[in-house]
């Protein structure tokens, strides 16, 4: 099936099976490989981007579900001259990623939240759910929680 795909700000019409889900179009037919597949049960969250501004699964989702839908993965969280985003820096700053298998996902979760709720930092019950949306099985969730705060928190002092 055609399928236009708006990913990262770029339209791309590609030719998909139905049945192919889009985690898979993002990494083998766009080169998007910060979309990690983990579980593919929609369990694990590495590969979690945002559709339309919202977190989703994006290996519970068929790549024709997502056309004409505007689609950030990882690799659009940088600015337009590279700078990393907050939460990038946030992540090194804290230690919050490992061996970063995990990472992609929860900075995606975490991107959705921040632009959802300027103050963030100040919901403790949503930054639970941020944290736990995820798998982490190396750091342990708390650097992961000191970064959201600090990106958070920096994001809305800028």
């Amino acid at each position: 099936m055609k399928t236009t795909l708006k990913v990262n700000g770029t339209d791309h019409v590609l030719d998909v099976e139905p049945r192919r889900v889009l985690a898979d179009v993002l990494r083998d037919d766009l080169g998007l490989t910060g979309t990690h597949l983990g579980c593919e049960h929609g369990v694990c969250g590495a590969c979690s981007i945002l559709m339309d501004g919202e977190p989703i699964r994006s290996c519970l989702v068929l790549a024709v579900q997502a056309d004409g839908r505007s689609l950030r993965t990882v690799e659009g969280l940088t600015g337009p001259d590279g700078e990393p985003h907050p939460l990038q820096r946030a992540f090194s700053a804290e230690h919050a990623l490992q061996c970063g298998f995990c990472t992609p996902g929860f900075l995606m979760v975490a991107a959705g939240a921040m632009d959802a709720d300027p103050d963030l930092a100040d919901h403790p019950e949503a930054m639970d759910h941020v944290v736990g949306s995820n798998i982490c099985r190396c750091t342990g969730y708390g650097p992961i929680r000191r970064a959201v705060e600090r990106a958070a928190q920096e994001r809305r002092t800028a």
